[in-house]
């Protein structure tokens, strides 16, 4: 997300917040057509009444998705508008449960180690449920689609080499290495689960140092690629790990669990026919049509709404 992930992690006070807001805004300017049509994403308050607010992260595939559910809603006839780039599950989370968000990509297992670290659920549909127990009872989730996009330990080509690592190499192969490693990563990246605090209660893994970078993002990308960082959490749909020949390391003991792409949902704010539209998203998308639409988004500079609004088209969706 695992968070492309899949999700960039802010702190919880409105200050920092807006001011990361600012920062994600001006990297990623130009970068979605729906900016156009939102106002301050940290403003809550309830949607007005005949709106669906459709809200994102602050990465790209997160924006990405956002205008595929938009637009798949707006062409059953449902008005909609966008919050995008908002930052961290801790705010939007909180959004949604007020109603300021109605609709808003997820990644199941991020979702789950959010509210219940301590959750090891063995399928996708265990994973579901065990949400379910946790969610807010004015949440919920809709289908999950095949996609999807996972955080990884992955490391840099000179890492790879000198340590023989591999594709089929496992994060735990690193445990010799570690000491000597500088890992990066989004802030709260440092004090997850599905983070330093796993990788070493899971994998016996104590890194050199941790470097606060940003999820998954342009930041992580570029750091990794000139060594400031040595291993970094890449999310497993990122159109740079084929372009700058990163590895990812095997995840066998499952602690990035499952990061199918999910949406979540302020319940009173959809109607039936928005939910069908939603659900009939998740049925079509699969990992290798979202690793195809982010690479047009992030490496061809495709306007992400276009391509959302291209590729309903093309799946019989518009």
């Amino acid at each position: 997300m695992t968070s492309t992930a899949h999700s960039s992690r802010y702190l919880r006070r409105l200050p920092a917040a807006a001011v990361a807001l600012a920062a994600t805004t001006a990297l990623l300017a130009g970068c979605s057509s729906s900016d156009n049509n939102s106002d301050n994403p940290l403003s809550g308050g309830k949607a007005s009444g005949d709106s669906v607010v459709v809200g994102s992260n602050n990465f790209a595939e997160s924006i990405l998705l956002a205008d595929i559910y938009g637009e798949a809603l707006k062409s059953k006839g449902i008005k909609v508008t966008y919050k995008p780039n908002i930052g961290s599950r801790e705010t939007t989370y909180g959004l949604l449960k007020n109603g300021a968000i109605t609709v808003l990509p997820e990644y199941n297992g991020a979702l789950l180690a959010y509210l219940d670290k301590n959750a090891t659920p063995k399928t996708v549909a265990a994973t579901t449920a065990a949400i379910g127990a946790k969610l807010d009872s004015k949440l919920t989730l809709l289908q999950p689609a095949p996609a999807q996009d996972k955080d990884s330990v992955t490391v840099n080509q000179e890492t790879a080499k000198k340590y023989h690592l591999t594709e089929k190499s496992s994060i735990a192969d690193l445990k010799g290495a570690a000491k000597d490693l500088v890992i990066g990563g989004s802030p709260e990246f440092q004090a997850r689960q599905q983070g330093l605090e796993g990788l070493k209660s899971v994998y016996g893994l104590q890194f050199k140092s941790f470097k606060a970078l940003d999820a998954g993002g342009p930041l992580t990308q570029a750091a990794l690629q000139k060594n400031a960082v040595q291993a970094a959490d890449i999310f497993t749909t990122a159109p740079a790990i084929s372009k700058e020949k990163f590895v990812v390391l095997q995840d066998p003991k499952n602690l990035f669990g499952f990061e199918n792409v999910q949406p979540l949902v302020y319940k009173s704010g959809l109607d039936q026919k928005g939910v069908d539209a939603l659900n009939a998203v998740s049925a079509k998308l699969d990992t290798v049509t979202l690793l195809n639409l982010g690479t047009q988004v992030q490496t061809q500079h495709k306007d992400p709404l276009d391509v959302a609004k291209a590729w309903l088209k093309s799946a019989g969706l518009d």
